[in-house]
């Protein structure tokens, strides 16, 4: 934002004669970098689902696919993942193509909101998604590691209450990995529009 600052500088130098010129400018400045902003958002979005995809496509991984024959609502999710996943990036490919063209202060401020909305949505769909399918999968092993030690177990109960604790926490901590690559992906974006969110409210055109 140093460029914003210099300019408001400027502007306090300037005289009241200038206000309205100097409020106009500010706001392109903001325009520009928030259409900038959430266009990096439309391109690291698609760039994510591509080679994430990509590479699950590429690698054949056959403990996978038996795990995904096992539990065909999973797959179900997983195309409904998809699809939400499409949707998404629609939204913020309308998100860029709206603020390209807005034309006040005020529009502009509820569109910076409601892109930061979506991206969090966004995120928050990840995390759910991803704890589903590490839920299932801590599920899977502890029922296939039971199994095989059943017979060697004195206290069923005590080994089925540790084992479904430690499967939550490991859900919990998936979870937490993919809250924080989200974060650590989108999370400069949102704090970006943020600024330019607060800087807006202080002008008045």
């Amino acid at each position: 934002m140093k460029e914003l600052d210099l300019l408001k500088k400027d502007w306090q130098k300037s005289g009241d004669s200038f206000e309205q010129v100097s409020e106009t400018e500010i706001y392109k400045m903001l325009h520009a970098k928030s259409s900038s902003v959430v266009k990096w958002i439309l391109i690291v979005s698609i760039l994510e689902f591509v080679v994430l995809n990509g590479i699950s496509f590429f690698i054949y991984d056959r403990s996978y696919e038996k795990f995904m024959n096992l539990h065909p609502f999973l797959g179900i999710i997983d195309k409904i993942n998809y699809l939400i996943i499409i949707i998404f990036i629609y939204l913020f490919y309308r998100n860029y193509k709206t603020i390209s063209v807005l034309q006040s202060s005020k529009t502009l401020i509820e569109h910076i909101l409601k892109t930061r909305k979506t991206v969090t949505y966004y995120i928050y769909w990840n995390v759910v998604i991803g704890g589903i399918f590490g839920a299932q999968s801590g599920v899977d092993g502890f029922n296939e590691g039971y199994k095989s030690g059943a017979n060697l177990s004195e206290n069923t109960k005590n080994v089925i209450d540790v084992n479904y604790i430690t499967i939550t926490v490991m859900a919990l901590i998936i979870m937490t990995v993919i809250w924080l690559f989200y974060k650590l992906l989108y999370g400069g974006f949102l704090k970006k529009l943020k600024q330019n969110y607060n800087e807006l409210k202080k002008i008045d055109l």
